[in-house]
C-alpha cells in the first residue's frame, strides 16, 4: 500500500512539474500587437470552487503573450454589485507581475451587474486617446467569462462594443441563455462562442487563445525612414526561423489603390515585370527597399512562405519625399580679412557629378570660380579683399540632369592696424601730454582711457574715457592722480577697435615713458 502511495504520488509530481515548466508555444511569442480586456465573473452567483477554476484559467491562458506597449496589453474587470476594475493596461509590463497579479484577485459576491461593468468597460476601460485607455488603431478584444447565469441586460451595450470595432469573445461554465450569449459576441459564432463545464475548462483554453490570436495578430507592415530613393520595412515574425518571405514592391498607377490584385505573377499595383522583388530569411524582421523613384505612392507585399502553415499576405503603401537635390543648405563662416570658409549639403556623391563655387566682389567684381571635389561639403576661399562683401553661389549638376544652385553673401573681416607709437610727458605735476604717430587709412577716431596704476598700493581711480577724431595725434590729460596713471590709446575703425598701447606716467620722476613699435 505504501509503494502503490509513493509511485502515484511520484507520476503526480511528474505531471504537475511538467505542466508548469511549459515554455511559451512560438506561434505566441511576439506574435500580436493590441489590447486585450478580460471581463470576469465574480459575482455570488459563482461558486468559490468554479471562480478559482476561472482564474487560473485566465491566468494559464494570457501566460504565453509577450506583453509591452509595442505588443499585447491586459487588463481585468470583475463583475459584481459594483464592478471592480482589478488592473489596468499600463499596470504590468512583465509576465511575471501579470501572473502575480491574476493569482491574487479576490472575489466580488454581490449581484451579477455585468451591464454596469459593461459601461465602465465603454466609457473608462476600452476607449482610445483616454489616459489608461486603448491605443488607436489597434485591434481591441473584450473577453468575457461568465456562467451565463441572469447576466442582465446586456446585449445593446454588448453591441455598442462591437459597432466601435470591439472584438467580443464569451466563455459560458453554464449552458442557459444560449440565444443571449450568441448575440453578443462578434462572429463567427463558432470561434467566438464557448459553452464548456468547469472542471473541463482547460480543454478550451488553445482554442480560445487562437482565437483571440486571430484577432490581434500583428499583420500591418511598417514602412519606416522613407526618403526619396529608399526606405525601411518592419514586421512581426510569424515564421519562428523557418521558411522565408517574399518581399514585392512597386509603383502604384493612379487609381489602383482600392483593387490590389497581385497574384504570384503580377506586380503589386503594377503591370507584370514592373516590380522589385527580394527575399529575406525566417527570422528575419525587417528589410531594406532600395532603387525608388522620389514623389511616388508604392505598394508592397510581404508573403511569408512555410511548408507548416498557410500565412496571410500583407500589405502596406507609402509615398517617397520630393528629391531633395545638393545644394538644399549653403552656409559661411570662419571669416577672415583674405578668407572666408563655405559649407553646403546634403552631400550626394552617388547623384552629383560636379560641384563648383562661384565667388564675386559686390557690387561689381570679377568672377571668379572654383571647382571641388563631389564627396566634399565644404571649400575655403582664399586671397580675398578685406571688409567686402562676396556674392557666394554653390551649384551642383546631377547625373539625372538637373542642376541646383544656391547664393549666400559673404564679408571678410576688416583689417585692424595696431597703434604703432605712444608717449607720455609730465605736464607739472597732475598732468601729462599723451602724443602717438598718425593714423592708418579707414581710422574713424581713437578712444584715449586712464586711471591710477593698479601697480601701486593705492586704490586706483575711477576710470575716464575720452573720444578723439581721426585727425588728433595727441592730448593733455589733467587732473592726474599724484601717485602716476596708466594711460592707453586704442585705434577705431568701422567694424571694431584695433589693437591699442598703454603706458604709466608716474609725476615724481618727470621723465618722459612711450612705447616704439
Amino acid at each position: 500500500m505504501g509503494f502503490r502511495l509513493i509511485i502515484t504520488l511520484f507520476f503526480a509530481c511528474v505531471l504537475l512539474c511538467g505542466a508548469n515548466s511549459q515554455t511559451a508555444p512560438d506561434s505566441v511569442l511576439n506574435c500580436c500587437e493590441g489590447d486585450v480586456l478580460v471581463l470576469l465573473d465574480a459575482s455570488g452567483s459563482i461558486a468559490s470552487y468554479e471562480f478559482s477554476h476561472m482564474v487560473s484559467f485566465v491566468a494559464e491562458l494570457l501566460q504565453p503573450f509577450s506583453l509591452g506597449e509595442d505588443e499585447v496589453r491586459f487588463s481585468l474587470l470583475l463583475v459584481g454589485t459594483e464592478p471592480k476594475l482589478e488592473f489596468g493596461f499600463q499596470t504590468h509590463r512583465t509576465q511575471q507581475d501579470l501572473q502575480a497579479a491574476i493569482r491574487q484577485v479576490k472575489q466580488l459576491r454581490g449581484d451579477t451587474n455585468t451591464p454596469k461593468a459593461l459601461d465602465m468597460a465603454r466609457d473608462q476601460v476600452l476607449p482610445s486617446g483616454i489616459p489608461g485607455g486603448t491605443r488607436p488603431n489597434l485591434p481591441r478584444v473584450l473577453l468575457w467569462l461568465t456562467d451565463g447565469v441572469d447576466p442582465g441586460q446586456v446585449s445593446e451595450p454588448m453591441k455598442e462594443l462591437r459597432d466601435e470595432g470591439v472584438s467580443v469573445l464569451v466563455v459560458s461554465t453554464g449552458h442557459g441563455n444560449y440565444q443571449v450569449l450568441r448575440q453578443v459576441v462578434s462572429p463567427p459564432v463558432e470561434d467566438h462562442l464557448y459553452f464548456v463545464d468547469i472542471d473541463d475548462i482547460s480543454i478550451i483554453q488553445e482554442d480560445v487563445r487562437n482565437a483571440i490570436i486571430e484577432i490581434i495578430r500583428a499583420e500591418r507592415l511598417k514602412v519606416r525612414d522613407v526618403s526619396s530613393r529608399s526606405a525601411t520595412l518592419h514586421w512581426r515574425p510569424v515564421l519562428a526561423g523557418s521558411g522565408y518571405y517574399d518581399i514585392r514592391f512597386g509603383p502604384v498607377p493612379s487609381g489602383s489603390e482600392t483593387n490590389p490584385g497581385g497574384g504570384p505573377g503580377t506586380s503589386p499595383g503594377t503591370s507584370p515585370g514592373h516590380y522589385q522583388r527580394l527575399t529575406r530569411p525566417g527570422d528575419a524582421e525587417t528589410a531594406q527597399l532600395t532603387g525608388l523613384r522620389p514623389d511616388t505612392k508604392y505598394k508592397v507585399t510581404l508573403k511569408p512562405e512555410s511548408n507548416l502553415n498557410l500565412l496571410k499576405t500583407l500589405t502596406a503603401y507609402f509615398t517617397t519625399p520630393p528629391e531633395t537635390l545638393s545644394p538644399s543648405v549653403v552656409t559661411v563662416s570662419e571669416s577672415t580679412t583674405n578668407s572666408v570658409r563655405v559649407s553646403w549639403g546634403p552631400v550626394q556623391p552617388d547623384s552629383v557629378q560636379s560641384v563648383q563655387v562661384e565667388y564675386s566682389a559686390l557690387p561689381a567684381g570679377k568672377l571668379q570660380i572654383a571647382k571641388v571635389n563631389k564627396q566634399q561639403n565644404y571649400t575655403v576661399l582664399k586671397n580675398l579683399q578685406p571688409d567686402t562683401t562676396y556674392l557666394v553661389t554653390v551649384s551642383a549638376k546631377h547625373a539625372s540632369g538637373s542642376e541646383k544652385a544656391m547664393s549666400v553673401k559673404a564679408c571678410t573681416q576688416e583689417v585692424l592696424p595696431a597703434l604703432a607709437d605712444l608717449q607720455l610727458t609730465t605736464v607739472g605735476s597732475d598732468s601729462v601730454q599723451v602724443q602717438w604717430k598718425g593714423a592708418e587709412e579707414g581710422l574713424r577716431g581713437y578712444w584715449v582711457t586712464w586711471e591710477g596704476d593698479h601697480n601701486r598700493a593705492t586704490q586706483p581711480s575711477e576710470r575716464s574715457t575720452r573720444y578723439l577724431p581721426p585727425g588728433s595725434l595727441s592730448t593733455t590729460l589733467t587732473n592726474m592722480p599724484a601717485d602716476g596713471a596708466r594711460v592707453c590709446v586704442s585705434p577705431v575703425y568701422r567694424t571694431a577697435r584695433g589693437e591699442g598701447l598703454c603706458c604709466t606716467a608716474r609725476f615724481k620722476d618727470a621723465l618722459t615713458w612711450g612705447y616704439n613699435s
